[in-house]
């Protein structure tokens, strides 16, 4: 495929089709001030939007650097092939009924391959969907009405729907676009390439991605290396659930991660931060674009009220983020701004002693940021309403912090409690001043901790293999698992109760007997825990299994955890930690990461959990053997590794975690394994 420069930064645009879509670009490429050549191309008219018509992409005075195509999906391909042949540089295709609609239209995955020839090498965005916006030089490849402006700096907002695209170029929040770009089904350039090409562009200070699926996992780890090359960080909110998500799942594992937790997990893994909201991901942006990355999520927090404290201090709760207790430095310089009045804190309530009074705001708010640890300065401010108050007081405040902010040198914003209480005259002035202007509580804390998000380099991930559905029995499966690092309990299967009686008698000691056959053991009354060998019979007969397994009782608990990995088609090899045993889909504490992963990664990811403390020691009770859950977590990814995609969910749940040891205390395997596990290459 050739570059997309030209289709970025075009010089030349040709807008095909009649429709009101059509006219629509052209009036939208006037409206932002595009300084090149616009060519309508029309079969009957001999203008459109009053400029000069074309009867055919053939008769056009050059070969456009862009094409805005707004003809039916059969015209489409035809003018594709015209371009191609005419050597333009790239092409809208606004038109659907393509691949998105194969379920309603028969042709339409046919349709689009068709598309994909007559284009041939020429780059296109779509179809089905409404194209480009560079806000930067002054190009717009859209149909519709938008909210951007032209910026000489900002960032840049890549998704895979139109409307959401619309939708954010209208924030009112002092956020500059400088690209806004819709890849609709992705035919030839994705979401990945397209941002990876926005990014190369010195004017672009972040990218914020709008995801529903993840086609391709080269080109995200692609672009998370090159962003990372680049300096600039990516901002993503991933929605849904992938279309691959796996249609079997016979293990707590799948059930729990499924193909989106592995899309986010491999975001993650990219380097890309992650937010759950629209707002959230323009907040971010904004302390990207403003100030760049956060070192960390510690803050201060300053208002003239106790009702804005208490709110900032309330919010954190459940956050990454944090307010660092005050330093002597910090209390001293405080109290000569403050008086003996104002109780000392962070947050801080300055009261209104010193409302009005910019030399005096800047004594406090200086005094505040003489912290350290502190990541960013925080002024609570919420303007009245323009149209009816006088907000000259306001103004003194953002102008005592926009001082402050450049003295300092960290990171300051001036924070509404509500979205609506920023206005964004004073958000835009903001910017103008460094100073990073940030929207409603509740965003602007998700954008802080996005902001702030550990970018590392790590080894690629592994692709999925094609798995298989073969369920391998509980015994065979520890004992595979066995020869590759992990720890069992000693263990027998039997075949009939009088069986299971004898190995129970050389077992010996506290024994556990298991139903063989099914998935969920405990929930068919197939597990029998505490029994001692002259108990076996009897449980045995009463399970009536097809067989059975004996294993010792492992004691000392002091935690059971779930270690599961599964196959996800779109995007690698899950690796699932969490609380585990039976209670594992009722608490649902679980992280998820991408294979391969490092023993800090699994160190990080065990400390991320809820139930971290108890790992740790609770209370003073006994820890966990950290260093043996996370050999254990290890040894499973070497399975997995050696059976070169033959597996398509492997569980250890629970895995019994004592002081000493972590041991598999049962174990699921489903693969592709017709003709058994193979056996470990020495």
């Amino acid at each position: 495929m050739a570059g997309v420069e030209r289709l970025l930064h075009p010089k030349t645009i040709a807008v095909v089709g009649g429709g009101p879509w059509c006219a629509a670009v052209i009036r939208e490429c006037v409206k932002i001030g595009f300084e090149g050549d616009i060519w309508p191309v029309h079969p009957k008219r001999d203008s459109v939007e009053g400029i000069t018509a074309y009867p055919s992409v053939e008769a056009l005075p050059g070969a456009p650097d862009a094409c805005f195509i707004g003809v039916n999906r059969e015209a489409t391909i035809d003018v594709l092939s015209a371009l191609n042949a005419k050597g333009a540089g790239g092409a809208v295709c606004f038109a659907s009924g393509f691949k998105e609609a194969q379920a309603e239209l028969a042709d339409g995955e046919e349709l689009q391959e068709k598309l994909l020839q007559a284009a041939g090498d020429m780059p296109i965005l779509g179809p089905n969907c409404y194209g480009l916006i560079n806000a930067l030089d002054g190009a717009a490849l859209w149909p519709d009405i938008h909210g951007c402006i032209r910026v000489e700096s900002g960032v840049a907002i890549l998704t895979q729907s139109s409307n959401i695209a619309l939708n954010l170029t209208m924030q009112t929040r002092g956020l500059p676009m400088a690209y806004v770009g819709t890849v609709g089904n992705q035919a030839r350039i994705d979401l990945a390439q397209l941002g990876q090409a926005v990014l190369e562009d010195p004017r672009v200070t972040a990218l914020g991605l709008y995801i529903e699926g993840i086609s391709d996992i080269r080109a995200f780890e692609a672009l998370g290396a090159r962003a990372r090359a680049l300096g600039k960080r990516i901002v993503a909110l991933k929605v849904g659930a992938s279309d691959q998500a796996q249609a079997a799942t016979v293990s707590h594992t799948a059930s729990l991660a499924g193909s989106d937790a592995g899309a986010r997990a491999l975001l993650a893994r990219c380097g890309i931060a992650q937010v759950t909201s629209l707002e959230g991901m323009l907040e971010a942006l904004k302390i990207l674009h403003v100030s760049g990355p956060l070192r960390g999520t510690q803050i201060a927090s300053m208002s003239c009220s106790g009702g804005e404290a208490s709110l900032m201090a309330d919010s954190v709760l459940g956050t990454p983020v944090s307010f660092p207790p005050l330093g002597d430095a910090q209390k001293q310089a405080l109290r000569t701004a403050l008086g003996p009045k104002v109780a000392l804190a962070n947050p801080l309530d300055y009261h209104t002693y010193i409302w009005g009074d910019g030399e005096a705001l800047k004594a406090c708010y200086s005094a505040m940021m003489l912290g350290g640890d502190l990541d960013l300065g925080c002024i609570v401010l919420d303007y009245p309403r323009l149209d009816r108050c006088d907000t000259a007081a306001w103004d003194i405040v953002v102008d005592a912090v926009a001082e402050v902010a450049k003295a300092s040198g960290k990171p300051m914003a001036l924070l509404s409690s509500l979205a609506e209480t920023l206005p964004e005259t004073v958000a835009q002035r903001c910017v103008a001043l460094g100073i990073i202007p940030l929207s409603g509580v509740s965003a602007a804390l998700e954008g802080i901790a996005a902001a702030a998000f550990e970018v590392g380099d790590h080894a690629p991930i592994w692709q999925p293999g094609q798995g298989g559905d073969r369920l391998v029995p509980e015994g065979a499966a520890k004992s595979a698992l066995a020869k590759y690092g992990s720890r069992v309990p000693g263990l027998a299967r039997a075949a009939t109760p009088d069986e299971a009686a004898t190995v129970a008698a050389q077992i010996g000691g506290t024994l556990v007997l298991k139903g063989e056959g099914l998935a969920h053991k405990s929930e068919a009354g197939a597990v029998r825990l505490n029994l001692f060998p002259d108990d076996v019979t009897a449980a045995a007969q009463a399970m009536q299994a097809p067989s059975y397994l004996v294993e010792e009782m492992i004691s000392g608990t002091v935690a059971e955890l779930l270690v599961g990995i599964t196959r996800d088609p779109a995007h690698g090899y899950v690796l699932t930690l969490g609380a585990g045993g039976v209670m594992t889909e009722v608490l649902r504490d679980t992280v998820s990461l991408l294979l391969p992963v490092t023993r800090e990664d699994v160190a990080g990811a065990l400390q991320q959990l809820r139930m971290s403390p108890v790992l740790n020691g609770y209370r003073g009770a006994a820890g966990a053997d950290l260093n043996a859950i996370e050999e254990a977590v290890l040894a499973l990814q070497s399975f997995v590794g050696a059976m070169e995609g033959r597996v398509d969910e492997v569980e250890i749940n629970p895995l019994i975690c004592t002081e000493d040891k972590a041991v598999a205390a049962d174990a699921l395997l489903r693969g592709d394994f017709a003709e058994g596990v193979p056996p470990r290459e020495e």
